[in-house]
């Protein structure tokens, strides 16, 4: 499916479709993973938009792949989640990254892929997440820290907790149970737990909107893809690479 623009978004747990389609006219594809920007590039794509991506049991979209989509001249932009991560490490290359935790991974402030992933349910279900992602828990934690809701020691403290939970099961439930096993001041724990359902901020969610956004003014306006930055070579794996994921 070729769209009328040739805007294509990678997507998955972080913003749910229906939302997105608001925001941009665009084919929605599922999280990326490995051989899917390769195949992409068949059809053309005038910008391709990552968000979720797949990784652990399916191997995740190769560096070089997105490298060979920007030597084609198509634009990708990376956010929030996989995108993040990539546009991190290839924005010198010319890959475009959008967002405050693409931000955060570019200046160093943010190492772990663990700060982005979390557990999700099936396509046919939307992709519900099961989990927290770790970059969510610290901005909401400094929201409630700014908004006097609990002092910055509590904070700390909570989200050292969140951080040392495997990525499966860290949600604001367990690390509150955890924080209270442990004998943290419970007024302080009840106070947090009251404001949560209103001020839990969800930063992944955020940026994704913030590229659908980019996507459709950079769309819009016309711009062209950004020039590749670096010469691509073609290598006895990356043409074996090419003739896997066409097959």
């Amino acid at each position: 499916m070729q769209t009328p623009d040739g805007l294509y978004v990678f997507l998955g747990p972080t913003l749910p479709r229906a939302d997105a389609a608001r925001l941009l006219d665009a084919a929605y594809l599922p999280p990326v993973a490995q051989g899917d920007i390769i195949r992409l590039c068949e059809r053309r794509p005038r910008a391709i938009g990552i968000v979720d991506g797949f990784f652990e049991n399916v191997p995740s979209v190769w560096h070089k792949e997105i490298l060979h989509a920007i030597h084609r001249g198509v634009a990708v932009f990376g956010a929030s989640s996989m995108g993040a991560l990539r546009a991190a490490e290839l924005h010198p290359f010319g890959m475009i990254g959008v967002g405050a935790v693409f931000e955060a991974f570019r200046d160093g402030r943010l190492e772990d892929d663990d700060e982005v992933a979390v557990i999700h349910g099936p396509a046919e279900l939307g992709y519900p997440s099961l989990s927290e992602a770790m970059v969510n828990i610290r901005r909401t934690l400094a929201d409630a820290v700014q908004g006097g809701v609990v002092p910055a020691a509590t904070a700390r403290r909570l989200e050292a907790i969140a951080k040392a939970l495997p990525y499966r099961e860290r949600g604001y439930g367990r690390m509150l149970r955890l924080a209270a096993a442990e004998g943290m001041p419970e007024e302080e724990l009840a106070d947090f737990r009251h404001w949560l359902p209103g001020g839990r901020f969800d930063q992944k969610r955020e940026d994704a909107v913030e590229l659908l956004q980019t996507m459709r003014r950079w769309a819009a306006a016309g711009a062209p893809a950004p020039a590749a930055r670096f010469h691509f070579e073609h290598t006895a794996l990356w043409d074996r690479a090419l003739r896997d994921a066409v097959l």
